[in-house]
């Protein structure tokens, strides 16, 4: 279905904006965080991907991109030429997947658990208004750490991103992993509202790019992707937008809103 839908729009080599992509983290960017994309976002992407390749690049799965820019009914994975889940450790292009790697083999059985045990401990110790569920969340490419827990309502998160300014709850979790597993070879990126990812060193958003470095070689109508866009909200150090906003292969766009997103690509393409 994914590809049948991506036949309506020109083939990516010739698309009108040549050699160009634009990418999209997806909390804040294109949707509220933890919210579902508006219909007027999904058709400003639609007019876009007839001028130009259009991706996401998002760190949580993608059955939760799923619920955020799909529909029960319409794929995710048919709304954008690719779709990089995990920050691209899960990836689709054209509605087909690429090649994926899994954290847990590239860390170890062992390591994993000391990880998971010390972080529920350190979880059980604060004292933070409210506490809910999932609290370590294991992916294909990485873990998610919580310490209100994923399960709290949209509200529940509003109120502890403002508590967590305040009182620096996960800039301090990540601070105290860094000192305790200094040799795992691991990055922290504190993203969204009540949470940070753990993953491999390299393993960031800029992980997406090698894929699409990868376009150039293939025999299928590949493209060398000279002008990559990259827009995003958390760009700053520490952010988990941070490492693809500043490195040297893209374009960086830092928005405040998807509002703002869309106003940006309107200036940009015409639309």
């Amino acid at each position: 279905m994914a590809t049948e839908a991506a036949s309506v729009y020109p083939p990516l080599n010739q698309r009108s904006v040549k050699d160009t992509i634009c990418l999209f983290d997806v909390d804040g960017t294109l949707t509220p965080a933890r919210q579902t994309v508006s219909p007027e976002m999904l058709q400003l992407l639609s007019q876009l991907r007839h001028k130009c390749v259009i991706g996401f690049v998002g760190g949580s799965d993608l059955a939760k991109q799923q619920e955020q820019l799909g529909t029960p009914s319409i794929p995710v994975t048919s709304l954008f030429d690719f779709c990089f889940a995990e920050n691209g450790l899960t990836a689709y292009r054209l509605g087909v997947p690429l090649a994926s790697h899994s954290f847990i083999q590239w860390l170890g059985e062992d390591k994993y658990k000391q990880l998971v045990n010390f972080c529920l401990v350190y979880i059980a110790g604060l004292d933070i208004p409210v506490k809910r569920g999932t609290f370590v969340e294991f992916r294909n490419g990485m873990i998610n750490i919580s310490p209100i827990g994923r399960n709290a309502t949209h509200t529940e998160r509003a109120a502890y991103q403002t508590y967590d300014i305040t009182h620096h709850i996960r800039p301090d979790f990540v601070a105290a992993l860094k000192s305790k597993f200094p040799d795992f070879g691991l990055t922290y990126s504190i993203g969204g509202q009540i949470s940070f990812d753990v993953f491999p060193k390299g393993w960031d958003k800029t992980y997406c790019l090698r894929h699409i470095e990868a376009e150039k070689d293939r025999v299928d109508g590949g493209v060398e992707y000279r002008t990559v866009h990259f827009f995003g909200d958390k760009t700053a150090k520490g952010g988990n937008d941070f490492e693809i906003f500043e490195d040297a292969r893209t374009v960086g766009h830092r928005v405040g809103n998807p509002e703002d997103t869309m106003r940006i690509l309107r200036e940009l393409f015409g639309l």
